[in-house]
C-alpha cells in the first residue's frame, strides 16, 4: 500500500464509517497489505493493549465508545471478512472472541460490552482484513444501527 493510500484510508477513518465502507474495496490478492498489516509491521504507530503470536489488540483512532478496541490477527490467511471464513479459520476466530474477553477484562468492562465485526459493504466493512471491534464503556442501545 502507498503513503497515499494509507493517509486516505485515515481520512476516511476520521469521516462516516458508512462512506468509508461503500468507498473500500477488497485487496487485490492474499498479499495486498492493508492499513491492518502496516499496523502489524509497525510501519504505521498504534496504541497496542494486547499482543500474542497470533492476534493485536489496539486501540481504535476514531473511537465510537470510551473503549473502543480492535482485535486482528496477525496473519490474514484469506480471511478478508466473516463471511470469507472457512473451516480452517475455526481456532483464529475463536482467538479473536476470546481475546475480546481478555481485553474487556483488561479495560475493565465488568458491567458489559459489545463486539461487532462487520462484513462487506452494506455491514459497513472498510478494512478487509477480518477484525473485531470490542466497544465498552458507556450503555449501549438497541437496535445498534
Amino acid at each position: 500500500m502507498k503513503e497515499h493510500g494509507i493517509i486516505s484510508h485515515l481520512v476516511r477513518a476520521m469521516a462516516s464509517e458508512k462512506d468509508a465502507a461503500l468507498a473500500a474495496t477488497p485487496p487485490s490478492s492474499e498479499y495486498t497489505p492493508t492499513i491492518f498489516d502496516r499496523i502489524i509491521n509497525k510501519e504505521i504507530p498504534s496504541t497496542v493493549v494486547y499482543e500474542d503470536d497470533k492476534v493485536l489488540a489496539f486501540r481504535d483512532i476514531a473511537p465510537q465508545a470510551p473503549v473502543h478496541i480492535l482485535i486482528i490477527p496477525k496473519v490474514r490467511d484469506g480471511l478478508t471478512g466473516l463471511s470469507k471464513a472457512e473451516e480452517r479459520h475455526f481456532e483464529i476466530l475463536g482467538r479473536l472472541l476470546h481475546t475480546a474477553k481478555l481485553v474487556a477484562k483488561q479495560e475493565g468492562l465488568d458491567d458489559g460490552f459489545r463486539i461487532v465485526i462487520n462484513d462487506g459493504p452494506k455491514g459497513c466493512q472498510s478494512v478487509y482484513h477480518i477484525h473485531v471491534h470490542l466497544l465498552g464503556g458507556r450503555q449501549m442501545d438497541w437496535p445498534p444501527g
